[in-house]
């Protein structure tokens, strides 16, 4: 297949496309084991094994690491089909995605060449909450915490855990400007503790786990500073930080949630039979169904310009702005919030079908859980709003708060 002709800003090794095609090669392999995803708490040994050669950890790392170097709008499109198919599955690529993306985004060279070495096959997975504590040795640093949230770490090799750094007397150490020091550190996945705790209402089949480090030695060059960390390369996309990079996750997680409870709900009101067959003379549902197809591609298509704006200042050789990350939050709420509109349209149009096991109601729980994710908070949509709006036009964002410019 002929590749896209790219600017020389992004990879041309892999072409989204035919990645694409294989997700819907491994799609209905994908979706018959999510009982069994959820029945185990992660995915089974064949989603995994299903999933693991599209590489999700390297689509954004740079071709000189070993990525696909992708453009954010086709990661995008790959987190929302395989999430179509398998709300699980897709948290689970998405969250290795992203975290691969800011390990190679923010880890120095010498830490790189080990982690994206020739031949490795590295998955990342962690918690970006400072729960736990780092203490200065030779060398580097010992940690010590417990995290909750490691999604697909099971299936990860590396861990991503914000921390603490100890001052000396147990407590979190201060730059010189007062502000406490929060760092990410990497450790093999072998190190830490499982813990599970992951008996929950939707997305159970993720293994967002509890886990725990014990004074675990991490190098000093892996880890780095999460709220101020320049980036190492590709600068001017990954100038986005790690909330904005996390946040291509959860929009596109939320982009193939949204259109799977459409299609789902359209393909029961098709069928001939008892109250599907009732819904599919209803005037009042195509009504409804119409408007949320509108409400949804309208989200869609929002995050599609968003991401496309920053694509033309990365290619441009920009920096990226408050405004722009602004904008990315209010995409990524509004493609949420209109997916929880959807789902409990659909669950409810669904009647006693949406009920009972099956794909409806998987999808109502999965995004249940979703929306109640921090990354789209109400704070940072308000936050957005005055900064949109023009009353906080000399902030900055600074992981996911707008914060006086110093």
């Amino acid at each position: 297949m002929n590749k896209h002709v790219k600017p020389g800003y992004w990879g041309d090794s892999v072409d989204y496309r035919d990645i694409l095609k294989k997700i819907e090669e491994i799609g209905p392999t994908l979706e018959a084991n999510a009982p069994a995803d959820e029945e185990a708490g992660e995915l089974t040994k064949e989603s995994f094994e299903a999933l693991k050669p599209l590489r999700f950890s390297h689509l954004m790392a740079t071709e000189e690491l070993g990525g696909a170097q992708m453009r954010p709008t086709e990661v995008l499109q790959l987190i929302e089909a395989v999430t179509w198919w398998s709300g699980s599955a897709g948290w689970v690529s998405m969250v290795h995605c992203c975290i691969g993306a800011m390990s190679a985004a923010f880890l120095p060279d010498s830490a790189v060449e080990r982690l994206f070495e020739p031949g490795s096959d590295n998955r990342f997975s962690g918690q970006g909450a400072p729960l736990g504590m780092l203490k200065k040795v030779d060398g580097g640093y010992e940690l010590t915490g417990k995290w909750s949230y490691g999604s697909g770490f099971s299936h990860a090799t590396w861990s991503h855990s914000a921390c603490f750094v100890d001052d000396g007397n147990g407590k979190p150490a201060k730059d010189a400007e007062g502000n406490v020091i929060v760092m990410c550190a990497h450790a093999p996945i072998g190190e830490h503790e499982q813990l599970g705790n992951w008996d929950v209402l939707g997305l159970k089949g993720t293994g967002s786990i509890d886990y725990s480090a014990k004074d675990v030695f991490i190098p000093d060059d892996l880890v780095f500073p999460i709220l101020s960390a320049p980036p190492q390369r590709l600068k001017e996309l990954f100038s986005l930080g790690i909330v904005g990079l996390a946040s291509i996750g959860h929009t596109g997680w939320a982009m193939g949630t949204g259109r799977r409870m459409l299609d789902e709900i359209a393909k029961f009101a098709r069928s001939k039979s008892g109250r599907a067959g009732m819904l599919g003379e209803s005037e009042k549902f195509w009504y409804d169904y119409g408007r949320a197809e509108a409400n949804y591609r309208a989200a869609r298509a929002f995050v599609m310009e968003v991401w496309g704006d920053i694509e033309a200042s990365a290619e441009a050789g920009k920096m990226m702005t408050t405004r722009q990350v602004s904008l990315v939050h209010l995409a990524k709420a509004q493609i949420h919030e209109v997916g929880v509109d959807i789902c409990n349209f659909a669950y409810r149009a669904s009647g006693g079908a949406g009920l009972r096991a099956g794909v409806i109601q998987r999808t109502l729980r999965d995004m249940m859980v979703a929306a109640n994710h921090f990354t789209i908070a109400p704070s940072i949509v308000t936050s957005a709003g005055r900064e949109i709006g023009g009353l906080w036009s000399d902030r900055t964002w600074q992981f996911y708060d707008l914060i006086e410019k110093k």
